[in-house]
């Protein structure tokens, strides 16, 4: 009897202490890629409006969400949305979205579309080369990248989601 008290103690104890540890455990979405290993991202350019020229690293200590888009791409339109709500909550006090435009137009057609949509929390920037999809190796858009506070990027978002997902927020304040 008593060895069974011990076993029934110890697997209440495995359960849940394996339900904690697994608290960061990113959510379920399909198209949600997390690296074993983060990869550092260095010399990564790109401009706001005022044609400043930007680096990831002017961002340090930031929890970035890195979102290329085009106005051209109806699954950005769809996002974009919920995207910028996830740029006004409060709790997320530590994060910086960067919605960057490589669609190759410009910055009035970027305006039109912010406006035409409703986007209120959101700058605008833009990669005027284009370069950035080559050298991040995107492979369509939207594209998403998440970077922790190191710069590094941590995991990627390939295709739309919706970034007002409960458990993806809770995930989200693990890195803020």
């Amino acid at each position: 009897m008593k060895n069974l008290f011990i076993k029934l103690y110890i697997a209440i104890i495995y359960v849940l202490s394996s339900t904690s540890a697994y608290s960061i455990e990113a959510p379920k979405i399909k198209n949600l890629i997390l690296y074993k290993q983060p990869k550092k991202l260095e010399n990564i350019e790109f401009q706001n409006v005022n044609n400043k020229v930007l680096k990831l690293s002017d961002f340090e200590n930031k929890l970035l969400i890195v979102n290329f888009w085009a106005t051209w791409c109806l699954p950005c339109r769809d996002e974009m949305p919920s995207l910028d709500k996830l740029a006004n909550i409060d709790s997320l006090n530590n994060l910086q979205i960067l919605p960057i435009n490589v669609g190759g137009e410009d910055i009035s057609k970027s305006e039109a579309f912010f406006n035409e949509i409703n986007i209120k929390y959101m700058k605008i920037y833009y990669d005027p080369d284009m370069k950035l999809p080559k050298d991040l190796l995107l492979r369509g858009l939207p594209t998403t990248l998440l970077i922790n506070k190191d710069g590094q990027e941590f995991a990627r978002i390939l295709g739309s989601i919706d970034f007002q997902d409960k458990k993806f927020i809770d995930w989200l304040k693990n890195f803020d």
